[in-house]
C-alpha cells in the first residue's frame, strides 16, 4: 500500500512538473508583444522571440556586452503574477534606436541595462509609471533633453545612471523626493542651473557624481548631512567652491572635486584630519585650497589599508610637509605637484618605493639630500618626481640625480619632437624629430640633450594603461607634415610638461600636432568620446578645453595647431592639463587626458632682413624698372590673361586651416559631377566628395561669373578660420589655382534645416520635439560664441533656416559667413551695406543699415518659430503678396491661442510649457525694438528654463489690417488642418524662395542651396 502511494505521488509531481515547465514558464502573449515593440524601438532586430526569456541574470553578474532577458515570478498590486519580465540588460549591442515609452507595459520590470550604445532621443516621461523599477542604466549614448521629473514617481528607484550622454537643462527638483534612491550618476552631460534645494532629502545616497557639466552656484553644504556617501565626484561640474566640510561622512571612502569655478577666494581644507583606514581615493584637486596641510594622520589599528591616490596637486597649498605624512607611505599614488610647500622634503619620500610628485614646489633641497637617498641611485625604487621643486641659487632642481639641466653646447633656433616615437627624418622638410621613447609613469622626469618632459597623474582604470599610445596604421595627411608623425603620442591622465632649455632667446612660432586615434567614427559607442584639455604656452593658457575631434573635423585626421611665443631665458614651456572635462571611459576605462604627436618650434623670422635678403634686394633692384613696365603691360591685358588678385589675398590671411590642390578637388568629387552635386545659386555649386582618407566632404565652388564672390570667399575663409564651437561648420580649408576658387567643408549629411522642416516631402525629416528643442538651442549656442565668447566678435548677417545645417547626429551648424562682419566692442553698431536674406533681417538694418548683433538675435527669432512650426516664416502668393509667420505669431498672440502654431506633424507628442517658451523667446527675440531684444546667452538661458523671460507688450502686432489677418488665416490655419496635402503642393503654390534663400540680398548663398527646378535634386542620395 505504501509502494502504491508513493508512485502515485510520484507521478502526480512528474505530471506537474511536466506541465510547469511546458506552460506555466511562457511569458503571457502582452508581454512578449510589449517586448516585440521595445526592442524594434531600441533596433535591437536579432531576438529570438519564440524563447525571449533567455536567464536569469543578477545585475551583479551582468558584464559589458552582455545580451540578456530575464524572467522571474513577481506580485503587482498584491497579485501573485506568475512569470514575467524583471531584467533587460543590452550593454554594447550597437543599438542606434531610440528610448521606447512602451517599457510601461512590463509591470514587473525591476533592471534596465542599455550601457554603451548608440540610442537618441529624450528619456521617455511616461517611464515614471514604472512600480518595480529599482536599476535604471543609459550610461555611455546619445540621450539628449532633460530628465523628465516624472521619473520622482518611481519609488522604487535606487540606481539612477545617465553618465556619457547629451542631456542638457536644470536637474527636476522632483527628484529630491526619491527617498529611496541610492546611486545618482549624472557626469559627463551638459546640465545646468544649481542643484536643487530638494537633494538635501536624498539622505540615502551613496553614490552621487555629476563631473563634467556646465552648474552653476556653489557646492551645496547639505551634502554634509549625507551619511551614507561612499563615492562623491565632483570634477570639473561648473560648481564653485567652498568646500563644505566632510570630516562627517564616515562612510565616503572615493572623494574627487577637482577644477572648481571661480578663483575669487579662497577654500579652507575640507577636512581636519585624514583617517588612512576610511579611504581608498581622495583627490581635491585646482579647488584653490590655501593654508598648511592636514597635520592629523590616523593609521589603521590592524596596519591594512586601501588607501591608494592622494591628489592636492594645483592648488596654493603652503608650509611644510607635516611630520605626520609619514604614515601615508603606504599610498601608491602621491600628487602634491603645483603648489606653494616650502621646507625640507622629509627623507622617507626620498627613500619610498611609491609614486610621489612634489614638482613645481618653493621646496629646500640640499644635494646631501639626494646623494644619500635611494632614489639618485636606483630608479626602480619609485618616481619621485621633483622637476622645478626647488631652486638651490642657481640651479633649479631636475630630479633626484640632476641638480641642474646640462650644459647647452650651442643655442638652437628650432626644437623638434616626435612626441612618443623613435627619431624620424620628415621626407617632406627634411626636419629631424627627436625620439621621444621614454616609458613615462605617474610621476615622471624624462631629461633628454636639450629637452624634457614632466608627466604627473595616473589614469584611473581597472586596467593599467601605457603613456605612449600607438596608432596602427597610417594617417593621411593634408599638410605638409610627414604622416608617421602620427604613428605615436604621448598622453597623460593629467599634466603633461614639455621644457626646451637651449634656445636661443627671440620669437618662436609653435606647431603643436595632434590626431584623435582612440575614438571611432562610426555609429556606435566607440564614437561617443570626448577628449578635452587645455593648452599652455610659457605659462598663459592658449588653448581651453581643446577638442581634436572638434578642431580636426573628425576622427584620424591630423590637425596642426600654431602658435606665436617669446623665448627671454633660452627656455620654452609646453604645458598640456587635462581639467577633469570629457569622457573618461569611451570606449574603455582610462580612454582621456591630453595627447600630442608631435612639437615644432622653429624661430619666427618675421619683421627682420638678414643680410643676405638685403644683398638680393640691391642684385634686384636692376629688374625694378622692367617689371614695373611689364606689370603695366599685364595690367592692360597685353601680355595675356591677368590672374586674379585673390591668391595674393590669401597669402595675407592669418589662416588657421588647410589648403587643397585642384587635382585632390577633382578625384574627390569625381571631376565634379553632376551626381555629386548638392546645390547650387548664385556663388556657384556645392558638391559632395570623398578624400582618400575616407572623409566626405561639401566643395562650395565659386562661380567665375560672380562679380561679388571674390569678397566674400575671402571674407568666409578669414573668418570661419578663426572660429571653432560644435555649432559652426567646420572648414577644412580652400583650394586657389587658375580661376577655380573653391571652399572645402565637412559634410552635413541631413543637409539643410530648411529641407528637413519645409523642402519637399520626400526629403523632409520627421523631427520630433526633443530634437527640434535641441536644434533651436544648439543654434543660440552657436550664436552666442559668434557675439561674446569668440576672441573675434562677429556678426553674421544671414542666419536663416537654410544656413543651419544638421549633421548624421542632427546637431546644427551655422554656416555662410560670406557676409558676416566684425564687432569691434567699444562700437555701438555698423553702419554697412544691406546684406541678407528678406524675411529674415531686422528692421533698423533692412530700413537704416544699422547692424549690431541684435541683427542676429532678430533673425534667430525668426528661426525659433519656423522650427516649432514646420513652416518658412515668408510665403509669396501668386499675386506678389508675401505672407510672414511673424505676422501670424502676433496675431495668435493677440488672440491667446500660441499654441496654435506648433506644427500639427508633432500631433500631441510635445511638451505644451517648453513649446510656450520657445515661442514666447522667438517673439522676443523678433521684436521691434532692437534694445528689448536679448543677448544670445539669455536666449540660451530663457530656452533651457534657467531665465525667467520678460513680458512682451500686448500691442506688439503691426497687422491691423482685417483682410490681411484673414489671408494670413486662411493661409497658416488651413495649412495646419491639412498640412499633408499642402507639403505635395508646396512648391507650386509658393516661390522657391521659402526655403532656398534665393532672396538674398547677396552674391552669396547658402552651402546647401536648392534649386526646385534642378534635375539633379531627383539625383540626390
Amino acid at each position: 500500500m505504501f509502494l502504491f502511494r508513493l508512485l502515485l505521488a510520484s507521478t502526480v509531481m512528474t505530471v506537474c512538473f511536466t506541465t510547469f515547465a511546458s506552460g506555466a514558464l511562457e511569458l503571457p502573449d502582452d508581454e512578449v508583444q510589449a517586448l516585440g515593440v521595445i526592442f524594434n524601438t531600441l533596433g535591437k532586430k536579432d531576438w529570438d522571440f519564440s524563447n525571449p526569456c533567455n536567464g536569469t541574470v543578477p545585475p551583479s553578474a551582468v558584464k559589458e556586452d552582455t545580451a540578456a532577458v530575464s524572467c522571474s515570478n513577481c506580485v503587482v498590486n498584491g497579485i501573485n503574477e506568475s512569470y514575467r519580465v524583471v531584467g533587460i540588460f543590452l550593454k554594447r549591442q550597437k543599438l542606434s534606436g531610440i528610448l521606447p515609452p512602451d517599457l510601461v507595459k512590463l509591470p514587473c520590470l525591476q533592471d534596465f541595462d542599455l550601457a554603451g550604445n548608440y540610442l537618441n532621443g529624450s528619456i521617455p516621461s511616461e517611464w515614471g509609471s514604472m512600480q518595480q523599477l529599482v536599476n535604471l542604466s543609459l550610461y555611455g549614448n546619445r540621450v539628449t533633453y532633460s530628465i523628465p521629473g516624472a521619473l520622482a514617481n518611481i519609488r522604487t528607484l535606487r540606481s539612477l545612471t545617465v553618465t556619457f550622454n547629451q542631456l542638457f537643462g536644470n536637474l527636476p527638483p522632483e527628484l529630491g523626493s526619491m527617498s529611496s534612491l541610492e546611486k545618482l550618476s549624472l557626469s559627463s552631460n551638459y546640465f545646468t542651473g544649481e542643484i536643487p534645494p530638494s537633494f538635501a532629502n536624498l539622505i540615502s545616497l551613496t553614490d552621487f557624481m555629476i563631473s563634467d557639466n556646465q552648474f552653476s552656484g556653489q557646492i551645496p553644504s547639505y551634502i554634509q548631512n549625507w551619511k551614507n556617501l561612499t563615492n562623491l565626484y565632483i570634477q570639473a561640474s561648473g560648481l564653485k567652491g567652498p568646500i563644505p566640510p566632510l570630516d562627517l561622512l564616515g562612510k565616503l571612502t572615493d572623494l574627487r572635486i577637482s577644477d572648481l569655478n571661480g578663483s575669487d577666494h579662497d577654500v579652507t581644507f575640507p577636512l581636519k584630519n585624514i583617517s588612512v583606514p576610511q579611504w581608498q581615493i581622495l583627490i581635491l584637486r585646482n579647488c584653490n585650497l590655501t593654508g598648511r596641510l592636514p597635520d592629523q594622520i590616523f593609521l589603521p589599528s590592524g596596519g591594512k589599508t586601501e588607501f591608494k591616490t592622494l591628489d592636492l596637486s594645483f592648488n596654493s597649498l603652503s608650509g611644510v610637509i607635516p611630520e605626520s605624512f609619514l604614515h601615508l607611505n603606504t599610498v601608491d599614488h602621491i600628487y602634491l605637484t603645483h603648489n606653494l610647500l616650502t621646507g625640507r622634503i622629509p627623507p622617507w619620500i626620498l627613500n619610498s618605493r611609491k609614486a610621489i610628485d612634489l614638482s613645481f614646489n618653493n621646496f629646500t633641497i640640499e644635494k646631501s639630500d639626494l646623494s644619500s637617498s635611494s632614489c639618485s641611485q636606483n630608479k626602480d625604487s619609485g618616481q619621485i618626481n621633483l622637476f622645478k621643486s626647488s631652486s638651490m641659487g642657481s640651479e633649479t632642481i631636475l630630479s633626484c640625480s640632476a641638480t641642474s639641466f646640462p650644459d647647452c653646447p650651442q643655442r638652437s633656433t628650432r626644437l623638434h619632437i616626435n612626441c612618443g616615437g623613435k627619431e624620424l627624418v620628415d621626407v617632406n622638410e627634411g626636419t629631424v624629430y627627436d625620439a621621444d621613447t621614454d616609458q613615462g609613469g605617474p610621476s615622471n622626469f624624462f631629461l633628454a640633450k636639450d629637452w624634457s618632459f614632466s608627466s604627473t597623474g595616473h589614469f584611473m582604470s581597472p586596467i593599467k594603461k601605457a603613456y605612449i599610445l600607438p596608432n596602427s596604421t597610417e594617417l593621411i595627411s593634408t599638410d605638409t607634415i610627414d604622416p608617421r608623425l602620427y604613428m605615436t603620442a604621448r598622453f597623460s591622465p593629467l599634466s603633461l610638461t614639455y621644457y626646451a632649455f637651449c634656445l636661443v632667446s627671440g620669437n618662436y612660432r609653435v606647431r603643436l600636432h595632434f590626431a584623435e586615434t582612440v575614438f571611432t567614427d562610426d555609429e556606435t559607442y566607440g564614437s561617443l568620446g570626448r577628449r578635452i584639455f587645455d593648452v599652455y604656452i610659457q605659462g598663459e593658457r592658449v588653448l581651453k578645453d581643446f577638442d581634436i575631434v572638434k578642431a580636426a573635423g573628425g576622427v584620424r585626421k591630423p590637425y596642426t595647431q600654431s602658435f606665436n611665443a617669446k623665448v627671454t631665458n633660452s627656455t620654452l614651456e609646453i604645458r598640456f592639463y587635462w581639467a577633469g572635462k570629457g569622457t573618461t571611459d569611451i570606449p574603455s576605462p582610462g580612454d582621456y587626458g591630453p595627447l600630442i604627436s608631435a612639437i615644432s618650434v622653429d624661430t619666427d623670422a618675421s619683421g627682420r632682413i638678414s643680410v643676405g635678403a638685403v644683398v638680393g634686394i640691391l642684385v634686384a633692384g636692376a629688374f625694378v624698372i622692367i617689371l614695373f613696365v611689364v606689370a603695366i603691360l599685364w595690367w592692360k591685358g597685353c601680355l595675356g590673361q591677368r590672374s586674379s588678385a585673390t591668391d595674393h589675398d590669401l597669402r595675407d590671411l592669418d589662416l588657421k586651416t588647410g589648403t587643397f590642390t585642384l587635382r585632390q578637388i577633382k578625384t574627390a568629387t569625381n571631376n565634379f559631377d553632376e551626381a555629386n552635386k548638392i546645390g547650387e545659386g548664385g556663388f556657384g555649386s556645392v558638391y559632395k566628395g570623398l578624400l582618400s582618407d575616407g572623409t566626405m566632404m561639401a566643395v562650395k565652388q565659386l562661380s567665375s561669373k560672380s562679380k561679388q564672390g571674390n569678397r566674400e570667399f575671402l571674407n568666409e575663409i578669414g573668418m570661419i578660420s578663426a572660429l571653432q564651437h560644435p555649432h559652426l561648420v567646420k572648414l577644412y580649408g580652400c583650394c586657389v589655382e587658375g580661376n577655380q576658387l573653391l571652399l572645402v567643408y565637412e559634410y552635413m549629411e541631413n543637409n539643410s534645416l530648411a529641407r528637413a522642416l519645409f523642402g519637399p516631402e520626400e526629403y523632409q525629416l520627421q523631427l520630433d520635439w526633443p530634437t527640434r528643442h535641441r536644434i533651436c538651442v544648439g543654434i543660440a549656442r552657436g550664436l552666442a560664441y559668434l557675439h561674446e565668447e569668440s576672441r573675434l566678435k562677429i556678426v553674421h548677417r544671414d542666419i536663416k533656416s537654410t544656413n543651419v545645417l544638421l549633421d548624421k547626429n542632427l546637431n546644427p551648424k551655422i554656416s555662410d559667413f560670406g557676409m558676416a562682419k566684425l564687432d569691434e566692442e567699444d562700437n555701438t553698431h555698423i553702419s554697412t551695406r544691406i546684406a541678407g536674406t528678406y524675411g529674415y533681417m531686422a528692421p533698423e538694418y533692412a530700413l537704416h543699415g544699422y547692424l549690431t548683433d541684435k541683427a542676429d538675435v532678430y533673425s534667430f527669432g525668426i528661426v525659433a518659430l519656423e522650427i516649432v512650426s514646420g513652416k518658412t516664416n515668408t510665403s509669396h502668393r501668386p499675386k506678389g503678396e508675401s505672407l510672414l509667420l511673424l505676422d501670424w505669431a502676433l496675431v495668435l498672440k493677440e488672440k491667446g491661442n500660441l499654441l496654435d502654431l506648433a506644427d500639427p506633424r508633432l500631433g500631441s507628442n510635445y511638451n505644451k510649457e517648453e513649446v510656450m517658451r520657445m515661442i514666447n523667446v522667438a517673439l522676443l527675440c523678433a521684436n521691434v525694438s532692437a534694445s528689448v531684444r536679448p543677448t544670445m546667452s539669455s536666449v540660451v538661458s530663457m530656452l533651457e528654463g534657467g531665465a525667467v523671460i520678460p513680458e512682451l507688450g500686448p500691442n506688439l502686432s503691426t497687422v491691423d489690417d482685417e483682410m490681411k489677418v484673414k489671408a494670413l488665416w486662411d493661409h497658416f490655419q488651413d495649412k495646419k488642418e491639412s498640412s499633408r496635402e499642402n507639403s505635395k503642393t508646396q512648391s507650386t503654390v509658393l516661390t522657391d524662395d521659402q526655403f532656398t534663400g534665393t532672396s538674398s540680398t547677396s552674391g552669396a548663398v547658402d552651402l546647401y542651396p536648392i534649386n526646385m527646378d534642378s534635375s539633379y535634386l531627383e539625383k540626390r542620395v
